[in-house]
């Protein structure tokens, strides 16, 4: 005979159960909990029956929850039982596992071979020389970050700690932070958050990121206050000014902070009121034009003493970009560099068509804005960071190959405090401390070994960099280049970058030369007085 379960077995079986149970009036404890839980159950049928919310569970009550149930647990299953080892959502476990093995100094090396399919699309790789040189050494892995209209350059590390704010991390999670970055001399992104005292406290160099609400800048309406901006910027700990333009994870978009969040020494460290919503609008308030924000940009070099400044973007309409290179044409102001970042780049909170569907990604950012400044004759003056999804020595010679003069990493160091992917930064639940401002969970983030872990991961992946170059017959990262980075374009074919991509020759755009016609034809829609294009 074939049994068919209806909606309404599960709630049945219960009040039959509690009935029966109820009826026998068991004497032991164990039978009053069995009748606890049956209680407990044939209420909660009842409730879902009359309830109007969940239709789901109107037609299968009792049962119906353990949909939400599996919802609930399902990242954590998929993660750790499901998840293959080279699946990225967002990061695969390999590459989470590198981290936490280089952090913690466990061996890093693995057998037999490669989990990757080195003939699948997209496969990547670094060709070696059949003349290795020995080692280089990692220690000189540097580079000097200031043009001549810098009067304080700074001597930054090739990898360093990428923009993440005081308020979306915890306190100890910055100290954290701060305090690697001290002992392993590389520097350590503010974010927008301004410099708050978890910062200052280990000493480590830090750049300053100015963005959008001039936070720890401001005056009481929200607008650049020159006095507040000095008194901060001139201390020797702020190596680096980072006028932050947009953000890989949602560029074009603000933010809100609630009041409820704003406590007060997240009110104190940004300058704002006490539990009052804390705005970072979309756009800037400072400038209007490439040629203002040329002017701005020079105001804070000056304010800070000669220190090195540059901007942060998230490549979106070309010509924007090429009105600012315009611009430094124009008005003869450089800035010292500029940092890209991507589509892939992560946050604690993003709308989702954000995250997804807007902001050119990190390659295809860093190519554009490294053909534009050579064509425009200005590549020697800039230096050029990149930041989205950079784990590995791989990730950092990858795209050190295509442009960038150093990388910068924000979740690889989370990986390093101790996060694990939970997916839960929005909650303020964060089970690792790093992502939460709730003190019961961020004190289980204990500084001095968290600091340990993020200065031995940044010296573990220059170090295997090194190991890298020195197989690829190189001496210094700068010394790679396109030829050097191989991508597979199918199961029979690879090419080289130098053969993928057009990169540009000095001058190529001020000479109408370029060879690639979206360059120039975005390139003469530009204009230095307006971001809109001609």
């Amino acid at each position: 005979m074939k049994i068919r379960f209806g909606r309404y077995t599960a709630f049945a079986l219960c009040v039959t159960g509690f009935l029966v149970t109820l009826w026998l009036m068991p004497a032991s404890f164990w039978g009053g909990v069995l009748l606890l839980v049956l209680c407990v159950l044939s209420l909660l049928g009842i409730w879902d029956l009359l309830q109007t919310r969940h239709s789901v569970l109107r037609n299968y009550p009792v049962i119906g929850h353990v949909r939400w149930l599996v919802e609930m647990i399902r990242p954590e299953f998929r993660q750790y039982l499901m998840e293959s080892e080279t699946e990225a959502t967002p990061f695969s476990r390999a590459q989470r596992s590198l981290v936490y093995r280089r952090a913690k100094e466990a061996p890093s090396e693995h057998p037999f071979g490669t989990m990757m399919d080195v003939y699948a699309d997209d496969y990547e790789f670094i060709q070696q020389s059949l003349m290795p040189i020995e080692t280089p050494d990692p220690k000189g892995f540097r580079i000097i970050i200031g043009n001549d209209q810098c009067s304080q350059p700074y001597s930054a590390s090739i990898f360093n700690i990428s923009a993440m704010s005081f308020g979306a991390l915890s306190a100890n999670a910055i100290r954290a932070l701060n305090k690697g970055a001290r002992l392993g001399g590389f520097y350590h992104d503010t974010g927008e958050g301004s410099i708050s005292p978890y910062h200052r406290e280990n000493g480590g160099d830090v750049v300053w990121q100015v963005a959008s609400g001039y936070f720890g800048c401001r005056d009481s309406e929200g607008r650049f206050d020159p006095a507040r901006f000095a008194s901060q910027a001139v201390a020797p700990q702020v190596k680096m000014i980072e006028l932050k333009l947009s953000q890989g994870a949602k560029p074009g978009h603000g933010g809100v902070l609630p009041g409820a969040k704003v406590t007060p020494e997240i009110a104190m460290t940004r300058g704002v009121p006490v539990g009052v919503d804390c705005i970072s609008p979309a756009r800037h308030s400072a400038f209007n034009t490439p040629l203002e924000m040329m002017a701005f940009l020079q105001q804070l070099r000056e304010l800070s003493g000669g220190k090195p400044v540059g901007f942060k973007l998230c490549i979106g309409l070309p010509w924007e970009f090429m009105a600012i290179v315009k611009a430094m044409l124009a008005t003869g102001i450089v800035p010292d560099f500029i940092v890209i970042d991507g589509g892939e780049g992560g946050t604690g909170a993003a709308p989702v068509e954000f995250s997804d569907h807007i902001g050119v990604p990190m390659r295809e950012g860093l190519l554009f804005v490294h053909n534009t400044l050579v064509g425009a004759g200005l590549r020697h003056k800039i230096r050029i960071g990149a930041a989205g999804k950079l784990i590995s020595a791989f990730d950092v010679a990858a795209v050190l190959a295509i442009g960038a003069d150093w990388v910068n990493s924000a979740r690889g160091f989370m990986f390093a405090l101790g996060c694990i992917q939970s997916l839960s930064c929005h909650t303020n639940r964060c089970p690792a401390g790093v992502a939460t401002q709730d003190l019961k969970r961020s004190r289980a983030l204990v500084v001095p070994d968290k600091a340990e872990r993020v200065w031995r991961y940044h010296e573990r992946t220059v170090e295997a960099l090194a190991d890298m170059l020195g197989a690829a017959g190189l001496r210094h990262p700068d010394d790679l280049r396109p030829h050097h980075l191989v991508h597979r374009i199918s199961s029979t074919e690879l090419r080289q970058f130098d053969r993928m991509h057009y990169f540009a020759e000095p001058n190529d755009l001020l000479e109408k030369r370029a060879a690639a016609a979206f360059y120039q034809d975005n390139w003469d829609m530009a204009r230095a007085e307006s971001f809109v294009r001609v």
